[in-house]
């Protein structure tokens, strides 16, 4: 989907805006000078957008893997990063965490060689492995849903591998360089089934080819003093010049190609100075303008969540099934990237969130919610579901029982016409009540509903035939 024209008329007028106006009489050459600015501050927008992704998850990896050794949420490139629990209200490394799922994960490089990832018997355990190139797209999963839960071993192979893979090594093919493999193991929180999960963990392996069915221990990573691993990626991405942002983008265009469907769009970036395979050419980006471009753009990207059709917003809670395969849909794989980084294809997993009550006002833990799910009507979803608190910032929330989600495994209690009431609210409902309540910070808050492998037939949220109902504030 090429970004609509009409964007790119308001960021032109922005730009102008920001002008003095050319007084009567000055030459036609001027005026049309100023046009020509607004055509190249909109390609420039259009680059910036479509280059979102790929910055954003190099700018990811140099953070993430920035370490020596693996340790919490971070390691060394082609290093398993295994978190061991869930985290508490104190953590603060990532926003919206989870606390449904144990990561497995790593960023890798398969420029030089395959890599060979092997996958232990999950024993029937719900268990998904998205593995992310370099632009966001998720090109494999396996996992329960597709794969089932067996042992097994893919090669990664980069965009040009060919050659024979030893027996039992299924390829799967990435166009670009850098992966990043975002593994997910359920886990019920209980110390019994951490242990389980952990030993599921440890027998997960990464291994280049050339070392593959003999013992391999992955070099230890470099640290680079330069990386700022206090920033947000988001912020330092957003922070960039133009220039910085453009540099960088040529170099990873190098090692980490568009797709085909992408050539046409492209084309039009040589007019800015940026050409897949080159170094960028900053002499053609306009400094007149070039300040303004990326907020501009990034305007742009966040105003989608409001305006873009895919974005549905039903009873308070927003959320879009357009994730994980974006096609020429550059402004919604921006998007995702802005607010979802990692997001998985719809299949795998819905996220909706709410930072509305169903009047239309700000959640406070001032008040009581009330979310109440019809007899048989519980989110339909074949993995799991849960419903997760999240403090303003989208981090969890301290609480007396150190609950931070609500899900199905809480033994929820049923009213006597067998619907489920989820009680969101600061103090406890009770002790008798307390299964079905989730604890609320004393001020503002964010509701987040996960659905894991939803259900492909009615009801379903894929397809709108399940809806999510509203949090209503309750006297």
């Amino acid at each position: 989907m090429s970004i609509p024209r009409r964007s790119a008329a308001l960021a032109g007028l922005g730009l102008l805006t920001g002008a003095a106006l050319p007084p009567q009489g000055t030459a036609l050459a001027e005026g049309l000078r100023l046009f020509e600015g607004m055509e190249d501050f909109w390609t420039a927008s259009e680059a910036y957008i479509f280059g979102y992704p790929l910055v954003t998850m190099e700018m990811t990896r140099r953070v993430i893997t920035n370490v020596a050794e693996p340790a919490g949420t971070r390691g060394p490139m082609g290093h398993i990063i295994k978190l061991r629990q869930y985290p508490d209200a104190s953590f603060r490394d990532v926003t919206a965490p989870n606390a449904d799922t144990l990561y497995t994960t790593s960023f890798f490089d398969v420029g030089r060689e395959p890599m060979v990832l092997s996958l232990p018997d999950m024993k029937g355990r719900y268990a998904l492995f998205p593995m992310l190139d370099g632009w966001t797209t998720v090109f494999q999963v396996p996992g329960k849903r597709t794969t089932g839960t067996g042992a097994q071993t893919y090669a990664i192979t980069g965009p040009g591998w060919t050659g024979t893979l030893p027996p039992g090594v299924t390829e799967y093919k990435c166009r670009t360089n850098i992966v990043w493999l975002l593994g997910r193991i359920y886990c019920t929180g209980t110390p019994e089934d951490y242990r389980e999960v952990h030993a599921l963990q440890d027998q997960v392996s990464l291994v280049p080819l050339s070392a593959y069915g003999r013992p391999y221990t992955p070099p230890p990573g470099r640290v680079d003093p330069s990386v700022d691993m206090r920033t947000a990626v988001r912020d330092q991405v957003n922070r960039m010049s133009a220039v910085e942002y453009f540099t960088l983008l040529a170099q990873l265009l190098k090692t980490n190609p568009p797709a085909p469907a992408d050539a046409p769009h492209i084309a039009r970036f040589a007019r800015i100075g940026l050409v897949p395979g080159q170094d960028f050419d900053a002499a053609k980006l306009r400094a007149d303008f070039a300040s303004r471009i990326p907020s501009v753009s990034f305007d742009r990207i966040m105003i989608q969540y409001r305006i873009n059709p895919a974005v549905q917003n039903i009873n308070g809670f927003g959320f879009t099934t357009k994730t994980g395969i974006y096609g020429t849909d550059y402004l919604m794989r921006a998007l995702v990237t802005a607010i979802g980084l990692g997001a998985n294809r719809p299949q795998d997993a819905v996220y909706p969130t709410s930072l509305k009550d169903a009047d239309g006002s700000e959640y406070s833990g001032a008040n009581r919610y009330v979310m109440r799910f019809a007899p048989g009507q519980l989110p339909p979803a074949e993995g799991f579901w849960s419903l997760t608190m999240y403090d303003a910032d989208y981090f969890f929330v301290a609480n007396p029982i150190n609950r931070y989600s609500i899900s199905a495994r809480q033994d929820l209690k049923r009213n006597p016409d067998g619907s489920v009431d989820l009680l969101i609210q600061h103090a406890s409902p009770g002790a008798d009540r307390e299964s079905n309540w989730l604890p609320a910070p004393a001020g503002k808050f964010v509701l987040m509903l996960r659905l894991y492998w939803p259900s492909e037939t009615d009801p379903s949220i894929l397809d709108g035939s399940w809806t999510i109902p509203a949090a209503r504030k309750v006297s």
